[in-house]
C-alpha cells in the first residue's frame, strides 16, 4: 500500500470509528474551489477560500463534518494550482483585487499537511497574490498543529514581505473549547495547553499573528450557560497568553451549527441537543471588552447544518447585523445596549 492508499485510509477508519455517517466529495472537479465566500473583518475586506483537497487526516473532532466537502483520496498539485488561478484570474474583479485587506485560506483541515495539500500549490498561490492582490495586509493560513514547519513558514513570511505591501502571516489553529475534558474528552481535538502555548510562543518569536477559534456550545452534555462560561474562560486565557508573548491573537467565535452525518445530529435528533442562543454569543463576547484580543464571530454554517440545526432563529436579524457590525469594527457600544428581551428564545433542554 502507498502513502496515497495509507492516508485515505486513515480517514476512513477515523471518519468511522467517530461515528461519522457523511461520505466525500470525491467525484468533485479537482479544479474547481470548494468554497469562498467575502466577509469584513477589522482589517477590512476579506476573502475566506477553502481549496478542494484530500479531507482532514485528523477526522475525529465531534461535531465537525467539513471533511464532507473534500476528497478521501490525495489531490495533485496541478489541479489545486487551476483552482489558485480561478481565483485570481476569474473569481476577483481588478477593483476586488485592489480592495482586499485580508485573504484567508483553508482546506477544511490543514493548509500546512503537506501530504493533503501541495506546497508547490501553496508557494504558486503566494506568488499570485502578491502579483494580484497588492493591498493584502493579512494571509491567514489554517492549520492543526503537528503540521507547522515553523523553517517553511520563515520561507512563506519572507515571501509575504516581497508583495507591493508587506503582507503579516496569520496561523490559524483550532481550539474550540478551552476545558480540557470538553476539548480532548468530549469534542476529541486532539490539543493540549502545553502544544497550543509552544505554537503561541513560536508565532511570537517569529513576528506573526495568531488566530484561534473557538466553538459556542459544540458538544451536547454542555448547557447554554456553561457554553457561554466556557468561551469566557477561553477569553481570558488568551488574553494572558497575549499578554505573556506580546502577541496580537484574534479569536475566531464559531456558534455550534448541527453538522450533518455527525453525533451531534443524532442528538439533536433526539432532542438532547439544541445550538446556541445568539444572545449567549453576544454575552461570551462582551467578555472581551478591555482585554487584549479581538473577536470574530463566525456567523455562516457554510450550508452543513441539518433543517433546523442553524444557530440563527427567526427574530435574529437584528442581533447578527449587530454581531456583524462589531466583527468590523470591534466597538463594543452596540453590544452593549442590546436588549435581550428583542430576541425569542427558545427552551433550554441540555444539562450541565
Amino acid at each position: 500500500m502507498n502513502d496515497t492508499d495509507a492516508y485515505a485510509k486513515t480517514i476512513r477508519t477515523r471518519t468511522a470509528l467517530t461515528e461519522k455517517t457523511y461520505g466525500f466529495q470525491d467525484g468533485h472537479n479537482p479544479q474547481l474551489l470548494a468554497d469562498y465566500w467575502f466577509q469584513e473583518a477589522l482589517e477590512g475586506s476579506t476573502l475566506f477560500i477553502v481549496f478542494y483537497s484530500q479531507s482532514c487526516r485528523w477526522a475525529e473532532c465531534l461535531g465537525c463534518n467539513l471533511p464532507s466537502l473534500m476528497s478521501q483520496y490525495h489531490v495533485d498539485f496541478a489541479p489545486i494550482m487551476k483552482q489558485v488561478d480561478y481565483v485570481f484570474d476569474f473569481l476577483l474583479t481588478p477593483q476586488q483585487k485592489l480592495d482586499l485587506k485580508k485573504i484567508i485560506i483553508s482546506n477544511n483541515g490543514s493548509i500546512l499537511d503537506e501530504e493533503t495539500f501541495s506546497t508547490t500549490a501553496l508557494m504558486y498561490f503566494l506568488a499570485k497574490m502578491n502579483i494580484h492582490c497588492p493591498n493584502v495586509a493579512v494571509l491567514t493560513m489554517e492549520s492543526r498543529a503537528e503540521y507547522v514547519d515553523w523553517e517553511e513558514l520563515a520561507v512563506i513570511s519572507r515571501a509575504l514581505k516581497e508583495g507591493a505591501t508587506p503582507t503579516v502571516l496569520e496561523l490559524a489553529i483550532g481550539f474550540e473549547a478551552f476545558d480540557d475534558v470538553l476539548r480532548n474528552d468530549h469534542f476529541h481535538k486532539g490539543l493540549s495547553l502545553a502544544t497550543f502555548e509552544s505554537v503561541a510562543e513560536k508565532v511570537a518569536r517569529y513576528g506573526f499573528r495568531l488566530k484561534v477559534y473557538f466553538m459556542v456550545k459544540p458538544v451536547p452534555e454542555l448547557s447554554e450557560e456553561a457554553a457561554i462560561r466556557d468561551v469566557i474562560n477561553g477569553i481570558d486565557y488568551l488574553a494572558g497568553i497575549a499578554d505573556r508573548y506580546t502577541l496580537s491573537i484574534n479569536m475566531h467565535l464559531n456558534p455550534t451549527y448541527v453538522a450533518k452525518g455527525t453525533r451531534l445530529a443524532e442528538a439533536f435528533a433526539r432532542g438532547d441537543y439544541t445550538p446556541p442562543l445568539l444572545t449567549s454569543v453576544r454575552q461570551a463576547v462582551l467578555a472581551a471588552q478591555g482585554k487584549k484580543i479581538t473577536v470574530f464571530v463566525g456567523l455562516h454554517d457554510e450550508g452543513m447544518a441539518v433543517p433546523g440545526g442553524s444557530f440563527i432563529r427567526e427574530g435574529d436579524e437584528q442581533l447578527v447585523k449587530a454581531l456583524e457590525c462589531f466583527n468590523r469594527t470591534q466597538d463594543f457600544t452596540a453590544l452593549s445596549a442590546w436588549s435581550p428581551s428583542l430576541i425569542s428564545e427558545q427552551p433550554e433542554t441540555t444539562k450541565i
